[in-house]
């Protein structure tokens, strides 16, 4: 099926390798129609951004997947449309992933794009991420266009198990947030690294900042 000039049966083997099997691809095909026939009309994507789908959303929010171990429990804070949680799900199946998202609308669609793909390893939390803070820890929390490092830091660093990280997903701009969150990344005794991660698709590169505990 060709996606608004984005055709999945012409993408690289490089590609289809990002996710665990045929399976697991059939779905994230079945997804990226879904949000193609009702991303626009919910309120969840642009008209403007459904042409570039799959390289831009779908193949983008797997750059977080090389990061993640098998059989790790993650957290998606700010779901919205479900980039990257629900597409990380869709793919990797042996993962345990919450997605946390404050909108009711955007939770209704989470809800019946879980159910559409037939997906048993989702948990949909209508919260913010604050509210989660003293009852809620996971080994990995990801987030993707949801603000700047340093509030993300405040916001989402209480929810991460000891011993786990924060995967933020960022722009051209992710070394200066980096810089720009030396405060927060000091209070909690952390550190950042910036990966730059080269899709199979189209050779864009998406920064993935990765916070975790200082060593020392």
């Amino acid at each position: 099926m060709i996606e608004h000039g984005e055709d999945p049966r012409h993408f690289p083997r490089a590609v289809h390798d990002l996710v665990d099997g045929p399976v697991q691809w059939d779905r994230l095909e079945s997804f990226a129609s879904l949000v193609r026939e009702q991303g626009e009309l919910r309120g969840l994507i642009g008209p403007r951004e459904l042409p570039r789908l799959w390289s831009r959303h779908l193949i983008n929010s797997l750059a977080i997947s090389q990061f993640i171990h098998d059989g790790t429990d993650v957290c998606d804070v700010g779901s919205g449309a479900g980039f990257p949680g629900l597409v990380i799900a869709i793919a990797r199946p042996n993962l345990d992933v919450t997605l946390v998202e404050p909108m009711e609308r955007r939770v209704e669609w989470l809800r019946d794009a879980s159910v559409a793909m037939g997906l048993a390893n989702v948990e949909i939390v209508r919260a913010r991420a604050e509210e989660l803070h003293s009852s809620r820890h996971f080994s990995v929390v990801t987030a993707r266009a949801v603000a700047s490092l340093e509030k993300l830091l405040r916001w989402t660093w209480p929810l991460v198990a000891p011993g786990g990280r924060m995967l933020a997903m960022k722009g051209d701009r992710a070394t200066q947030e980096v810089e720009d969150a030396r405060k927060v990344l000091r209070k909690f005794a952390l550190a950042a690294e910036v990966h730059g991660v080269v899709s199979p698709l189209d050779g864009s590169v998406t920064n993935v900042v990765d916070v975790h505990k200082r060593s020392n």
